[in-house]
C-alpha cells in the first residue's frame, strides 16, 4: 500500500472537513488503497481519531498555523522531519484554508524525504509542489471547505469511491443515553472558539428557556473550561452536561439530538459529521458558504453582510456585535421548529447559494 500523509494543521473543525478527501485518499489508486496517516495540530488530534480510514494520527504545532505559536527552534522542526521520515511515508497531500499556503509544510515534508507532495498555492511553488492547483483559476475559492479539500485530493490523484456522497462521517459513535436520558431533545452549545462567534449567552438562556416551554427538551453541551457558561445557558429548564463529554461522547449527544444549535464552530461540523441538523449562529468573520454545515438541513441565523464580513477577526471589530446581537431567541425557537419539521427556510438556501436537502439521516459508521 502507499502510504499518505494527509495534513490539516488547524482545528478540530478544520479536520472534519477534510474527511472526504481523506476517504478519498484511502481509496487509492488504480484498485490499490492507500494507508492514510493524519498530520494535524493539537486541537485536531481528537477529531483525526474520529476520521473513518484515517490509519494513523501524528500530532505537530505549526508555528505558523497555532495560536499561541510554539517558537521556532531546530529541535522543534526536527521533532516533525523525524516523525514524518520514520513513518515512510511516500506522498502528501497538503489540505489548506483560502488564507494559508502549504510551501513552509512543503519544504518541511522535503527535508523528511517525502518524494511526491500535492497542494494549492497562489504562489511558486518551485520544487516543493509535484502537484500545484491554482486557487481562483483551477477552482473556486468560494466553495465549501470540505470541497476544497476533494478538490486538492482529485488533483493528486484520488477519488472518493463509487457510493461515497462526500458527506462529513465519523467513525462509530458511543450511545449517550446515560448523559441525555430518554426522549427527544435539542442539542445547545454556546461556547466557541474565538468571542466574536459567540452568541450571548443570557440570549442562549432565553432560547432554551422558550423550547422547553414549546414542548422541548434541551441538552446544553460544552467543554471543561466552559461549565459557567453552560450553567448559565441551562438554568433550571435544561440539562447541562458542560464538561461531562469529550469529543467522541459529544458526538453521540449530537447524534442524538433532533436539532442541534450552536455558532460557527468544531461542534456544527462534529453535528455535520453525524448528520443532525443544525441552527447555526454564524457571525460572516468567515463565508458561510465555504464554513457552514455541510450537506445537512440548515437554518443560519445572523447578519452575513454585517460590517465585520469577512473580516476573519477573533475579537468582534464592531460596537454592539450586530451580526448575531439582532438574532433574538424567538428566531431559534422558529428555526429549531421549521427543521424538526423538515422544512429548512428559503432564507438560508438563497444566503449559501445552494440548497439542503431535508433529511434525517445519520452519517456515521
Amino acid at each position: 500500500m502507499t502510504r499518505v500523509l494527509v495534513a490539516r494543521l488547524d482545528s478540530a473543525g478544520d479536520v472534519l472537513l477534510a474527511g472526504p478527501a481523506g476517504r478519498a485518499v484511502a481509496a487509492g489508486r488504480g484498485g490499490r488503497p492507500s494507508e492514510v496517516l493524519m498530520l494535524c495540530g493539537p486541537q485536531g488530534a481528537d477529531a483525526a481519531g474520529l476520521l473513518p480510514h484515517v490509519d494513523r494520527v501524528l500530532v505537530w504545532a505549526a508555528p505558523w498555523i497555532v495560536d499561541p505559536a510554539p517558537k521556532v527552534t531546530e529541535e522543534h522542526l526536527a521533532r516533525l522531519r523525524e516523525m514524518v521520515a520514520g513513518a515512510e511515508v511516500d506522498e502528501a497531500v497538503i489540505l489548506t484554508s483560502f488564507h494559508q499556503s502549504p510551501l513552509p509544510l512543503a519544504l518541511m515534508l522535503r527535508l523528511a524525504g517525502v518524494r511526491r507532495i500535492s497542494g494549492a498555492s497562489t504562489d511558486y511553488a518551485g520544487s516543493l509542489l509535484d502537484v500545484r492547483l491554482k486557487p481562483g483559476e483551477d477552482f473556486p475559492e468560494d466553495q465549501p471547505g470540505a470541497e476544497r479539500a476533494l478538490a486538492i485530493a482529485r488533483a493528486a490523484g484520488f477519488a472518493l469511491p463509487p457510493g461515497d456522497d462526500g458527506r462529513l462521517r465519523v467513525r462509530e459513535v458511543p450511545d449517550a443515553s446515560a448523559l441525555v436520558g430518554e426522549g427527544p431533545y435539542v442539542a445547545v452549545h454556546p461556547g466557541a472558539a474565538v468571542p466574536a462567534r459567540a452568541w450571548p449567552p443570557l440570549h442562549h438562556a432565553a432560547a432554551v428557556e422558550l423550547l422547553t416551554a414549546a414542548g422541548h427538551r434541551v441538552v446544553v453541551t460544552g467543554g471543561p473550561r466552559e461549565r459557567e457558561l453552560t450553567a448559565t445557558v441551562a438554568g433550571t429548564a435544561g440539562l447541562d452536561l458542560g464538561g461531562r463529554t469529550d469529543l467522541r461522547s459529544l458526538a453521540g449527544v449530537l447524534a442524538g439530538a433532533s436539532v442541534v444549535v450552536t455558532g460557527n464552530s468544531g461542534p456544527a461540523h462534529l453535528a455535520a459529521a453525524v448528520g443532525a441538523p443544525v441552527v447555526s449562529l454564524f457571525a460572516p468573520v468567515g463565508p458561510a458558504i465555504r464554513w457552514a454545515p455541510y450537506k445537512v438541513p440548515l437554518e443560519l441565523l445572523g447578519n452575513q453582510n454585517a460590517p465585520c464580513r469577512l473580516s476573519r477577526a477573533r475579537v468582534c471589530p464592531v460596537p454592539g456585535h450586530p451580526c448575531l446581537a439582532g438574532v433574538e431567541p424567538e428566531d431559534v425557537v422558529a428555526a429549531v421548529e421549521r427543521l424538526a419539521a423538515g422544512v429548512p427556510s428559503l432564507g438560508t438556501r438563497r444566503q449559501l447559494g445552494r440548497g439542503t436537502r431535508p433529511t434525517t439521516e445519520r452519517w456515521f459508521e
